[in-house]
Order: C-alpha cells, then structure tokens, then sequence
C-alpha cells in the first residue's frame, strides 16, 4: 500500500487522528503534548499515530497536508492544524464545536 493510501485509510478509520510525535501517553515534543493536553480536556475520543516510528509516513503526511509541522490534527478527514491553531480554536470555543458531535473519549491516562 503506498503511503497517501495509508494515509487516506487512517483519516478514514479515525474521524478525530492526530498525527503526532509520540503517543497520547507519552508525548515525545511540547507542541505535541499540548495539543494532546487540549483534547483530552475535551473529553473527545481521537486516535494517535506516532509519526517518530515511521519516515516514510512522517514525509508522506507533510506532503499530503502541505504542512511542514507536527502535530497535525484531523477532524472527519480534514486538516485542522497544528499545535497553535490548536489552542487559538480551543480558547474561541471552536475547536468545542468542532468537536461537539464526536465520541466522547473512556481511554484514562
């Protein structure tokens, strides 16, 4: 499978994905802690994938989002962005709303 179709099947199979350094558990930068930070203070449930493990799939999403950075949050498929707009659409109250009809998270940690 190349690497846009992974890619493509992770947005598919994780309506909330947030490619990520690191894990949920074990954020391994402070964007990415910060934006795990947010999402678990909206009790969303989102998926992790640790763009660390995987070089092919770290240059293959920046190329698929035209986004050098990561964090990279995906809500329903769509680029939201990274760490800073993160935290700018979670102090608007839009990120909430964004969110609002997604799944809440029963993960602890």
């Amino acid at each position: 499978m190349d690497t846009v179709a992974r890619i493509q099947g992770l947005l598919t199979d994780h309506p909330v994905l947030l490619f990520m350094k690191g894990t949920r558990f074990r954020p391994q930068c402070g964007f990415s802690m910060r934006a795990v930070n947010v999402l678990a203070h909206l009790g969303v449930a989102y998926e992790t994938v640790n763009i660390l493990e995987d070089d092919e799939l770290r240059q293959g999403v920046k190329d698929f989002s035209n986004w050098p950075t990561f964090p990279q949050l995906y809500v329903d498929g769509q680029l939201i962005g990274g760490s800073d707009i993160i935290l700018e659409m979670y102090e608007r109250g839009d990120l909430e709303t964004l969110l609002a009809n997604h799944p809440k998270d029963n993960v602890q940690g």
